[in-house]
Formats: C-alpha cells, sequence, structure tokens
C-alpha cells in the first residue's frame, strides 16, 4: 500500500505521515528532507542555490546525511524551497523517491508532489493544509522550542513566501491530486489530525 500525502510547510502532513507509518507498519519518507539535504551540501560546498548548476551538483549526497539534525535548521528549510524550484535538481531526486515509494508491501511519503508526481498511483492521497497563520504560529513555537529567536512576522512571510515560490515553480507545483482528499488541520488536534487522516486511507481501501 502506497500513501502519498501533500501539502504546503507546516501543515502537519510529516506529523500525520508518521502516525500512519506506525499505524500499518510503513516506511516512512519526509521527501522535503532530500531537498534540505541538498541545500545543506551547497552551503558546505560554498555554493549558489539559486543557479541551478549548483543544486545538481549537490544532489549527490550520502543516505545517512538524512539523519542529520542540522538539516531541521529553519534557514536550511528556506534554502531547500530556493533549490527545490530548480527542475533538474527535482529530476536527479526523482528515481530516489519513486524506487521508495515502489518497494514491496509499500511505503508513505509526505512531500509536495507525491500524489501528482512521485506516485500517482498511490491507493490513498491526502492533502494536508492549515491556514497561513496557523501554520506561522506553529513554526515559530518549535523554533522557539529549539531557542531560535526569528519573530512571527518573519516565519509568517516566510511561509507566505515558500507557498508562493512552491505553487508558481514550473516543475512539480504544489497542487492537490484531483483524486486526494482534503484534510484541513486548522483547528484540529493533533490526534483528531490523524484519526481524520486513518478514515480517509481506510475510505480508499474500501474502494480498492
Amino acid at each position: 500500500m502506497i500513501i502519498a500525502v501533500d501539502g504546503p510547510a507546516a501543515s502537519g502532513k510529516g506529523t500525520i505521515a508518521k502516525a500512519l507509518a506506525r499505524h500499518y507498519r510503513l516506511p516512512h519518507l519526509d521527501t522535503g528532507l532530500l531537498y534540505r539535504a541538498v541545500a545543506f551540501a551547497v552551503g558546505q560546498l560554498d555554493l549558489d542555490p539559486e543557479k541551478e548548476a549548483d543544486a545538481v551538483a549537490a544532489c549527490d549526497f550520502e543516505e545517512r546525511m538524512l539523519e542529520d539534525p542540522r538539516l531541521r535548521d529553519d534557514r536550511i528549510g528556506r534554502l531547500a524551497s530556493i533549490v527545490s524550484a530548480h527542475p533538474l535538481v527535482r529530476a536527479a531526486l526523482l528515481q530516489r523517491q519513486k524506487r521508495f515509494a515502489h518497494q514491496p508491501g509499500g511505503a508513505i511519503l509526505d512531500g509536495r508532489d507525491i500524489g501528482t508526481v512521485i506516485a500517482p498511483d498511490a491507493d490513498a492521497k491526502l492533502f494536508v493544509k492549515a491556514t497561513p497563520r496557523i501554520r506561522a504560529k506553529r513554526r515559530h513555537a518549535e523554533l522557539q522550542g529549539r531557542g531560535d529567536l526569528t519573530s512571527f512576522d518573519r516565519v509568517l512571510a516566510d511561509i507566505r513566501q515558500r507557498d508562493e515560490r512552491d505553487s508558481s515553480r514550473s516543475a512539480a507545483p504544489l497542487v492537490m491530486a484531483a483524486d486526494a482528499a482534503l484534510l484541513d488541520t486548522s483547528f484540529l488536534s493533533i490526534d483528531s489530525s490523524v484519526q481524520k487522516a486513518i478514515a480517509i486511507v481506510e475510505a480508499a481501501r474500501l474502494l480498492q
């Protein structure tokens, strides 16, 4: 069984995908980490994230880099949004994601183009959303918990900028798949969001 979980930054898709992975005992991939790894490598190699050739040169990273906690840094997240807009970067990471999705037994992937590009044949597709202000509050609280003093206004501006970049890029823009179920987590608790997600997957399985 393949489950695709898409949505914008801080919508709750990662938390939901991890919970689904535990519930269904399936391997999980946060595909955003791949782009964060590229962004981190760009910085380590002193390259320019705005230049597609530089970003592509940073795509050949080792798998263990995905475990580096520094990838969660908000600055890396902003750079990841830049490098992920390059078509050749997305092409370079495409097969890695497809292999993960189509491994024996299936998998759960979360990102921005899982249900539209990576696994359009997924058995269940969710598109997780929340209002920009609520997503900014979540991200701001997360950053404060890590000792990051970035202001709320800066976080909100960054969320909106990422939304615009992700939705308007030419390669695999952030869009809801036609056959995906919408899950708005704006006013839901984590437990309620997860239960609704499980209900969506179960409904999809009944249609198989």
